[in-house]
């Protein structure tokens, strides 16, 4: 299609019978996915002036692939209390990627959307060519231990979220969440009409506390792929925040546009250009793939050695190899890789936490049946890949959480869960510990239930 006009819709499938909307306009010789705030109406925006120039500016140097994400807008609905976790919006990403036949492509993600590019750059750094964050923070309110990592305390945000269940796609409400960009009642208008479209008041209340909980602080430090930082005057981001930010990620570049704004796509063509010139610097860079982001998950046998005694070499190791066979199905179940048989457990990896914690509870339970219980250690960090198996620092700190474990406990990672917001785990604090190896002490968490 040209860039004048407002591209077709379509659908990408998933998996498990879900559509994502998503659309392509230009037709350069280099893909650039867009990843913007979670409220998305793929139709809707073309009736913004700001953003339908600032999205034809982008399409003129590369094609442009867009999504609403799954449960917005135009793609499939999930019930307000069912928000999907982090990692399966990063299963739209790769679904639309696949269905425009994109192998690889430059990441742009602004605001919170910039949170879900930034851990698909690092979970897939063989899909992203550069990433581009714009208006992104780390952390989205204020923890001691990262102050500036976020932009709003804690009281701040839960006010935020007060709003918008009580003013959303309602007059005045992008005046009262960015007044230095709401001067033109029309523009107001035609803003809260798109808001309207997105999400419903119920959908967006619960974004906004999913939202509120989310801290990517301890993953950004895997991001190995060219990055540029951009901070405008947008509401939801400072100088302070967006230096943080970058150097939160190795090598980033930070670029501050102050007469640029994000959320109503004031100085749209700054950022286009922004974006144009840092990608032309990164076109043809090969990708770093033997690290990435992922979710490992170690298991271990509760009294292994005892069992081995009292039921002699034949019976367990006919028991053992049903502990694998299971755990291989289980791993397969959850879209994880089984990586090896540790003897009385398993290795196994997954491209997020929530799916790596279902496995493990399915694990736990699967293989009482057989008598056996386990302990599970799971952590979301770097790795290394080497051949068949996998080494580095995750796998280090997954394995130190397992042996910090009960019999029969699903131990997680701080960062673990901080990852999982909205996906129904609830969790009991263990304290913290100080893992063999590893600097710091850690607080670790059992998974309930």
């Amino acid at each position: 299609m040209t860039i004048g006009s407002a591209p077709e819709t379509q659908y990408a499938e998933r998996g498990n019978n879900i559509h994502i909307a998503y659309q392509v306009i230009g037709e350069g010789p280099l893909d650039l996915i867009l990843v913007w705030s979670w409220f998305s109406h793929l139709e809707g925006r073309w009736d913004i002036p700001g953003y339908a120039h600032f999205l034809r500016r982008i399409a003129g140097f590369r094609r442009v692939i867009s999504f609403d994400k799954y449960g917005i807008g135009m793609s499939d609905p999930v019930p307000s209390s069912q928000l999907p976790p982090l990692e399966e919006w990063m299963d739209d990403v790769r679904a639309v990627m696949d269905a425009v036949g994109s192998e690889r492509a430059a990441v742009l993600g602004q605001s919170d959307g910039g949170l879900m590019a930034a851990m698909f750059a690092a979970s897939h750094p063989d899909r992203v060519e550069a990433l581009t964050l714009i208006d992104t923070v780390a952390s989205n309110v204020y923890a001691p231990d990262h102050p500036l990592a976020s932009v709003w305390t804690i009281e701040q945000y839960e006010e935020l979220v007060r709003w918008l269940e009580t003013g959303w796609g309602r007059p005045g409400f992008l005046a009262a969440i960015d007044p230095d960009g709401a001067h033109d009642p029309e523009e107001q208008a035609r803003w809260e009409r798109y808001q309207r479209l997105t999400a419903s008041p119920a959908t967006a209340t619960a974004m906004g506390r999913m939202l509120l909980e989310l801290d990517l602080t301890a993953v950004l430090p895997t991001v190995h792929v060219p990055t540029l930082v951009i901070r405008t005057t947008s509401p939801y981001s400072t100088v302070a925040s967006g230096r943080q930010l970058a150097g939160l990620i190795p090598g980033a570049e930070f670029l501050d546009l102050p007469a640029a704004n994000s959320l109503v796509f004031g100085g749209a063509d700054l950022m286009a250009d922004a974006v144009e010139q840092f990608l032309k610097g990164t076109s043809g860079s090969e990708p770093d793939r033997s690290r990435f982001l992922a979710t490992v998950v170690l298991t271990d046998i509760v009294r292994s050695t005892e069992q081995a005694a009292e039921l002699g070499d034949q019976r367990w190791s006919q028991l053992l190899d049903s502990h694998d066979e299971f755990g291989r199905r289980q791993v397969s179940r959850f879209n994880g890789t089984f990586v090896k048989s540790t003897g009385d457990g398993i290795l196994a990896t997954f491209d997020g936490p929530a799916r790596a914690i279902a496995c493990a509870v399915a694990l736990r339970s699967g293989l009482r049946s057989l008598g056996l219980e386990l302990r599970a250690g799971i952590h979301t960090g770097e790795i290394e890949g080497r051949g068949e198996d996998i080494g580095g620092i995750g796998v280090h700190i997954a394995a130190r959480v397992e042996a910090a474990a009960q019999p029969g406990e699903v131990l997680v990672s701080r960062t673990v869960k901080d990852l999982v917001v909205g996906s129904g785990f609830t969790f009991t604090s263990r304290g913290r510990h100080a893992l063999k190896g590893v600097p710091e002490s850690w607080e670790l968490f059992a998974i309930d239930g």
